[in-house]
């Protein structure tokens, strides 16, 4: 019998989609040990078209699902920012990578960003620096030396191996129990952005 036959491994595809760099990670888990597969950003800056960046995000994704076989992914979901159009172009870059996951039949599962910082370091507000040293004691790797969008892109693939057997956190935009939903506890975990 071979060392890890018989327990159970999942291969999770994490991704911190944007319309310019879309960080992914690969993270293996395999019974109670984890390893990062691979971590990188999908550089789609290069177009200068919108339409053509969807194209390359979408392509580069099927890919990463072809030479990886992840049994499942999830990805960050955007919730704020100053420019409407920066926000849209975004939310387009998730749509692209989320239609790339579905069209390959894989499941997708969404994650607020302060759901991603909490599962790592205990904190939502965390700092970037901080998600990146937890993962490197977790992953025992250097995540400090990555780039904010693999970094990113890990911690919401570690997030969802932390969080998958939680069904009220699968999709974040589904109500959850009477009488709140997905902009309620957002307005509840985020004062300080309500004016």
């Amino acid at each position: 019998m071979k060392p890890d036959e018989g327990i159970e491994k999942e291969i999770i595809l994490g991704i911190d989609p944007g319309s310019r760099r879309a960080g992914y990670a690969v993270l293996c888990r395999t019974g109670s040990s984890y390893k990062a597969l691979t971590l990188g950003v999908l550089k789609a800056e290069k177009f200068d078209d919108h339409a053509e960046r969807l194209d390359f995000l979408f392509k580069e994704v099927m890919k990463l699902i072809d030479t990886f076989k992840p049994t499942m992914c999830a990805i960050e979901t955007p919730v704020y920012g100053k420019d409407p159009l920066a926000m849209l172009k975004l939310g387009r870059a998730q749509a692209a990578c989320i239609l790339a996951i579905v069209t390959k039949g894989l499941p997708v599962a969404e994650y607020y960003p302060k759901a991603v910082k909490k599962s790592i370091t205990g904190n939502g507000n965390a700092a970037k620096e901080q998600v990146a040293y937890m993962l490197g004691k977790l992953l025992n790797m250097d995540a400090t030396s990555l780039s904010n969008d693999a970094t990113d892109a890990l911690a919401v693939a570690w997030c969802h191996s932390m969080r998958r057997d939680d069904p009220s956190v699968q999709n974040p935009l589904k109500k959850r129990g009477r009488g709140h939903s997905a902009w309620g506890d957002f307005i509840n975990d985020n004062p300080d952005r309500v004016k």
